[in-house]
Protein backbone atom coordinates (compact mmCIF):
# COMPACT_ATOMS: atom_id res chain seq x y z
CA UNK A 1 0.00 0.00 0.00
CA UNK A 2 1.01 3.51 -0.69
CA UNK A 3 0.67 6.37 1.64
CA UNK A 4 1.44 9.32 0.58
CA UNK A 5 0.66 12.96 2.36
CA UNK A 6 1.18 16.26 1.48
CA UNK A 7 0.50 19.60 2.78
CA UNK A 8 0.85 23.34 2.29
CA UNK A 9 -0.40 26.67 3.53
CA UNK A 10 -2.09 28.55 1.11
CA UNK A 11 -2.33 32.80 2.18
CA UNK A 12 -6.70 32.75 1.64
CA UNK A 13 -9.24 32.37 3.43
CA UNK A 14 -10.53 29.46 3.95
CA UNK A 15 -13.86 30.11 2.60
CA UNK A 16 -11.72 30.57 -1.03
CA UNK A 17 -10.09 27.87 -0.75
CA UNK A 18 -12.78 25.31 -0.14
CA UNK A 19 -14.63 26.98 -3.27
CA UNK A 20 -11.45 25.70 -5.42
CA UNK A 21 -11.58 22.43 -3.54
CA UNK A 22 -15.11 21.80 -4.23
CA UNK A 23 -15.01 22.33 -7.85
CA UNK A 24 -14.35 19.42 -8.77
CA UNK A 25 -14.25 19.91 -12.44
CA UNK A 26 -11.42 22.63 -12.12
CA UNK A 27 -9.19 20.02 -10.58
CA UNK A 28 -7.81 19.74 -13.87
CA UNK A 29 -6.77 23.41 -13.97
CA UNK A 30 -4.16 22.10 -10.73
CA UNK A 31 -3.85 18.63 -10.78
CA UNK A 32 -0.66 18.25 -13.46
CA UNK A 33 -1.39 14.64 -13.45
CA UNK A 34 -5.18 14.93 -14.08
CA UNK A 35 -5.61 14.93 -17.89
CA UNK A 36 -9.78 15.22 -17.49
CA UNK A 37 -12.31 14.07 -15.48
CA UNK A 38 -16.12 12.54 -16.62
CA UNK A 39 -18.59 12.85 -14.02
CA UNK A 40 -20.81 9.71 -13.81
CA UNK A 41 -23.45 10.64 -11.30
CA UNK A 42 -25.79 14.22 -12.32
CA UNK A 43 -24.12 15.33 -9.32
CA UNK A 44 -21.05 17.39 -9.47
CA UNK A 45 -20.70 17.09 -5.49
CA UNK A 46 -21.21 16.18 -2.47
CA UNK A 47 -21.49 12.22 -1.50
CA UNK A 48 -22.78 10.25 -3.66
CA UNK A 49 -20.64 11.94 -6.71
CA UNK A 50 -18.82 9.50 -9.53
CA UNK A 51 -15.98 10.34 -11.52
CA UNK A 52 -13.99 8.92 -13.91
CA UNK A 53 -10.20 10.73 -14.02
CA UNK A 54 -8.18 10.09 -16.70
CA UNK A 55 -4.80 10.50 -15.10
CA UNK A 56 -0.95 10.37 -16.61
CA UNK A 57 2.26 9.90 -14.81
CA UNK A 58 5.06 10.31 -16.94
CA UNK A 59 4.67 7.44 -19.79
CA UNK A 60 1.87 5.66 -17.44
CA UNK A 61 -2.01 6.38 -17.90
CA UNK A 62 -5.37 5.04 -16.20
CA UNK A 63 -8.49 5.72 -15.67
CA UNK A 64 -9.31 6.12 -11.87
CA UNK A 65 -13.05 6.03 -10.98
CA UNK A 66 -13.37 7.96 -7.82
CA UNK A 67 -16.46 7.71 -5.35
CA UNK A 68 -17.08 10.81 -2.75
CA UNK A 69 -17.55 9.52 0.30
CA UNK A 70 -17.17 12.36 2.38
CA UNK A 71 -18.24 15.82 2.30
CA UNK A 72 -17.92 18.33 5.09
CA UNK A 73 -18.53 21.61 4.10
CA UNK A 74 -15.05 23.86 4.21
CA UNK A 75 -13.13 20.59 5.70
CA UNK A 76 -13.08 17.42 4.00
CA UNK A 77 -14.12 15.69 0.78
CA UNK A 78 -12.75 12.13 0.93
CA UNK A 79 -13.15 9.91 -2.03
CA UNK A 80 -12.77 5.85 -2.84
CA UNK A 81 -10.55 4.98 -6.38
CA UNK A 82 -12.09 1.92 -7.83
CA UNK A 83 -10.16 1.85 -10.94
CA UNK A 84 -7.02 0.29 -11.68
CA UNK A 85 -5.59 1.29 -8.76
CA UNK A 86 -7.67 1.17 -5.50
CA UNK A 87 -7.96 2.89 -2.28
CA UNK A 88 -9.01 5.91 -0.51
CA UNK A 89 -7.83 9.50 -0.03
CA UNK A 90 -8.93 12.95 1.43
CA UNK A 91 -8.77 16.70 1.35
CA UNK A 92 -8.33 18.17 4.41
CA UNK A 93 -9.02 22.09 5.26
CA UNK A 94 -7.77 23.81 8.66
CA UNK A 95 -8.34 27.27 8.43
CA UNK A 96 -4.40 28.93 10.25
CA UNK A 97 -5.97 32.36 10.95
CA UNK A 98 -8.47 34.91 9.27
CA UNK A 99 -6.33 34.59 6.05
CA UNK A 100 -4.30 30.88 5.80
CA UNK A 101 -5.73 27.61 4.95
CA UNK A 102 -3.38 24.35 5.73
CA UNK A 103 -4.84 21.75 2.28
CA UNK A 104 -3.66 18.74 3.68
CA UNK A 105 -3.85 15.69 0.42
CA UNK A 106 -4.00 12.35 1.88
CA UNK A 107 -3.75 9.29 0.08
CA UNK A 108 -3.89 5.26 0.61
CA UNK A 109 -3.73 3.27 -2.61
CA UNK A 110 -3.14 -0.07 -3.33
CA UNK A 111 -1.70 -1.53 -6.70
CA UNK A 112 -2.87 -4.78 -7.87
CA UNK A 113 -0.64 -7.48 -8.02
CA UNK A 114 -0.01 -7.20 -11.90
CA UNK A 115 1.33 -4.15 -11.64
CA UNK A 116 3.79 -5.09 -8.89
CA UNK A 117 1.96 -4.96 -6.29
CA UNK A 118 3.29 -3.64 -3.06
CA UNK A 119 6.84 -3.15 -5.01
CA UNK A 120 4.85 -0.72 -6.98
CA UNK A 121 3.39 1.15 -3.98
CA UNK A 122 6.63 1.45 -2.32
CA UNK A 123 8.36 3.38 -5.34
CA UNK A 124 4.96 5.22 -6.46
CA UNK A 125 4.89 6.62 -3.02
CA UNK A 126 7.54 9.66 -3.04
CA UNK A 127 6.94 9.81 -6.66
CA UNK A 128 3.32 10.76 -6.33
CA UNK A 129 4.04 12.61 -3.14
CA UNK A 130 6.16 15.00 -5.37
CA UNK A 131 3.73 15.21 -8.05
CA UNK A 132 0.86 16.35 -5.65
CA UNK A 133 3.07 18.86 -3.41
CA UNK A 134 3.48 20.66 -7.25
CA UNK A 135 -0.11 20.17 -7.94
CA UNK A 136 -1.11 22.04 -4.18
CA UNK A 137 1.42 24.66 -4.62
CA UNK A 138 0.00 25.30 -8.69
CA UNK A 139 -3.31 25.43 -6.57
CA UNK A 140 -1.86 27.90 -4.24
CA UNK A 141 -0.11 30.40 -6.67
CA UNK A 142 -3.40 30.18 -8.33
CA UNK A 143 -5.41 31.55 -5.35
CA UNK A 144 -2.60 33.51 -3.84
CA UNK A 145 -2.01 35.48 -7.18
Amino acid sequence: MAKVEVSVMIEAPLVQVWAAAADLESHVEWMGDAESITFLTDRRRGIGTRMEVATRVGPFGTTDIMHVTEWREQQRIGVRHTGVVTGEGAFELEPVDAGTTRFTWRERLVFPWYLGGPATAGLAAPVLAAIWKRNLLRLKDQLES
